[in-house]
Parts: C-alpha cells; sequence; structure tokens
C-alpha cells in the first residue's frame, strides 16, 4: 500500500470513508463545495486491493494574522484511516508526503481542525485558538441599565440573504487573528440547509444587522432551547444589537451560542452568572511551516530581541532564529548562536495567534530559558489586541 494522488474514480471511496470515518454521509453537493478549495495535487489516498481506507486532503486557504496580514495557509482537511487499517503507519505516510508538497508551494502555514487532540502535536500542530461554549438562562437576563441599545437587527429568511452574510463576513473574518475565507460555494452550501445537518431541529432562523448577522435552530418544544451555530459581528454594536435580539425571544428557555474566552455578554448583563461557559476547547490547530515568514507577518504588543530554539521532530522547518522587534514589527532570520528559549513547533503554533499565554506555557514547561524580565517581555509580546477566533470549520 502506498500514498498516491487521488483520481476521480477515488470519490466514491472517499465518501464512504468519509461518512465511516465521521459518523454521517456527505451529501454530493456538500463535497463538491468543498472539493472547489483543494488545489492540484492536495490530495493522497492509499488504496488495498481497490478499496480506499486512507485518505488526506488540503485546502487553499487565506488565514488572518494579529495585525491584519492574510497568508496563504494549506488547510488539512477530510483525514481518515479506515478501522480496518489502523496501527499501520498510514496517517504518518500520507502527511510526509502532504507536507513535502506544502513545503513546494510555499506555505507559511498549515491548519486544521482536530476532532481528536492527542495525534496532531507529534505532527508540529498546536491548538492555535479557544472555542467556548456560552448558555445563557434567557429567562431572568437583563441588560445594565447603560448596556447599548443600537436597534437595527431584522428577522429574515436565511436562504435569501447570502450576499450581505459574506459581506459582513468577509469585513469580520479580515480583523480577526484565525479569520479564514470562505468563498461562494460553502455559502451556498451552508445556506442550502439540508435536513442532514439539523440534527433534528429546525431549519435555519437567522437576524440580520448592517454589520453582523446569526444562524440558530430552535430544539424542544416545552421548553424551547435556541442553538446559535453562526455569530459574526464586525463592530461591538452589531454584537451586542444581535444578542439583544435573541433575548427578546419569549418562549424560549435556553440560549446556547458558540462563544471565545474574551465573550463581553456577561459584563453586559445585571447579573453576570446566568451566562455560564459550559464547553471550551480547541479550534484552530497551526503549523508553522516558515518560522521567519510568519514571524515577520504578523505584529506584535512589545520590543524585543532574543534569540529561540525551536525543535522539529516530524520535519526539518525548525531551529535557531533571531527575533528583533521593534515598534510591532519583527525581523527574523536563522542564526548558529545560543537560544535564550527552546521550544517545540506546536508551541510556536499555539501561541503565534496571541490566545495561549506564553507565560502559561513556561510554567508547563513547554517554554524553557529566560529570565522573568525576559520571559515576561516574550509574554507582552505574543499577545493580540483582538481576539483570536477560528472562522469556520474545515
Amino acid at each position: 500500500m502506498i500514498v498516491r494522488d487521488i483520481t476521480d474514480d477515488d470519490w466514491p471511496g472517499v465518501a464512504l470513508l468519509t461518512a465511516t470515518s465521521f459518523g454521517s454521509f456527505w451529501r454530493p453537493e456538500t463535497i463538491t463545495a468543498w472539493r472547489t478549495l483543494m488545489p492540484p495535487r492536495g490530495s493522497v489516498v492509499v488504496d488495498d486491493g481497490g478499496d480506499v481506507v486512507a485518505m488526506a486532503h488540503s485546502l487553499d486557504l487565506r488565514l488572518t494574522v494579529p495585525g491584519g496580514a492574510i497568508l496563504p495557509c494549506a488547510g488539512v482537511t477530510w483525514v481518515g484511516v479506515a478501522p480496518t487499517h489502523r496501527r499501520r503507519g498510514l496517517l504518518r505516510a500520507m502527511y510526509v508526503e502532504l507536507h513535502q508538497r506544502f513545503a513546494d508551494a510555499d506555505y507559511p502555514i498549515a491548519g486544521l481542525t482536530a476532532s481528536e487532540g492527542g495525534i496532531y502535536g507529534r505532527f508540529g500542530y498546536g491548538p492555535a485558538t479557544i472555542e467556548t461554549e456560552l448558555t445563557l438562562d434567557r429567562r431572568f437576563a437583563r441588560f445594565h441599565d447603560d448596556a447599548p441599545d443600537p436597534g437595527g437587527v431584522r428577522v429574515i429568511s436565511a436562504s435569501a440573504h447570502r450576499d450581505e452574510f459574506a459581506e459582513i463576513y468577509d469585513r469580520y473574518r479580515r480583523g480577526t487573528p484565525g479569520g479564514v475565507e470562505r468563498p461562494v460555494p460553502l455559502w451556498d452550501d451552508l445556506l442550502a440547509d439540508w435536513d442532514g445537518s439539523r440534527r433534528g431541529a429546525t431549519q435555519w432562523f437567522s437576524f440580520l444587522h448592517p454589520d453582523g448577522y446569526l444562524l440558530y435552530r430552535v430544539h424542544g418544544r416545552h421548553p424551547k432551547t435556541v442553538r446559535v451555530e453562526e455569530f459574526n459581528a464586525a463592530t461591538p454594536h452589531a454584537h451586542v444589537a444581535l444578542w439583544r435580539a435573541l433575548m427578546g425571544l419569549d418562549l424560549v428557555e435556553t440560549i446556547v451560542a458558540h462563544s471565545h474566552p474574551a465573550e463581553p455578554l456577561p459584563y453586559l448583563l445585571t447579573d453576570p452568572r446566568l451566562a455560564r461557559t459550559t464547553a471550551s476547547e480547541d479550534g484552530l490547530w497551526l503549523r508553522i511551516m516558515d518560522v521567519s515568514v510568519a514571524l515577520e507577518a504578523r505584529t506584535y504588543q512589545a520590543d524585543l530581541d532574543t534569540v529561540i530554539e525551536i525543535g522539529d521532530g516530524f520535519r526539518s522547518d525548525g531551529g535557531r532564529f533571531t527575533l528583533q522587534i521593534r515598534d510591532g514589527r519583527a525581523r527574523c532570520a536563522r542564526t548558529e548562536a545560543q537560544p535564550e528559549f527552546t521550544f517545540a513547533l506546536d508551541v510556536l503554533g499555539s501561541v503565534y495567534l496571541g490566545a495561549h499565554s506564553v507565560a502559561t506555557l513556561a510554567a508547563a514547561n513547554r517554554i524553557r530559558g529566560g529570565g522573568p524580565e525576559s520571559l515576561a517581555r516574550l509574554d507582552a509580546a505574543f499577545r493580540s489586541d483582538v481576539p483570536a477566533q477560528l472562522g469556520i470549520h474545515f
């Protein structure tokens, strides 16, 4: 069994392995929409007697980093090995091939979203955004008297407003570290609102503001629960206005929404306990393919002069680098100088968007070296003034 390029004849087998790996059958229209993002030679498979038993695909993405720069990103997706062919090294073999292709194509970053958290660290990927689930008891929640009430929200039919959603999302993702471009075919697939994607709930309900939108479904009858599956606001006022609209759903008892650790809603309420964080997990994972290019692309919050040594147990993309930061911009180059800080490539992926603290990782011994003052400077430099969020799952 060898890793090879996918062919048109493989796609029925890929669809079957996708259903087996993820527990649901995807519609042909959904597969076609995602294939529009796959570059030539972006997918590999392994077959055994004509059956597709392993697969890994990649997407040609654009990723926003702190400061607003947008970098090419190889998005790894649809990775699966048949349960009949586990523990044979197929995943590693596919990853060796794909990541060499990423390097040949000059992708500075690769990213993925993980169905399991213990798989990808050995390949140099670190969790780079944090997703939380916010659960609100709507019945008793009240805004502070001085909370903004901007208005401007409309109740709309989601399928008729693709272009407005796309324009708002594009503004949001361009200003948010972790934001990923979403092309038209993916919007069409999302708003097609296939029965199989509803998980027993209603079709899409939607609110639209000039600077934000949300998509939600209603679960249950007595009591009713609203689950918000997309909530994107390009301005703080849009964020507040959309929450006020949600809290006006009088027959709803509970609102559950995807969020992030810097969610401001609890501070808008007279009783912040009513907005509880009921889940927290990783979102986007990053592997830095070209350390110098990636570190010079983003902006920083503090000046710094140091030498870092980055270990890469999967490929040879690590090494020693000088890192000089002045006025928010970095210069980074390979060096033979002695390092002040030492850490693995997955750690660099975790701190790159500012979602994870250098100080916390140092306390866990994932970052070693440096004194208290230099560690504080490194921590301050990598912070982001805009919270990182994954734009779309892929």
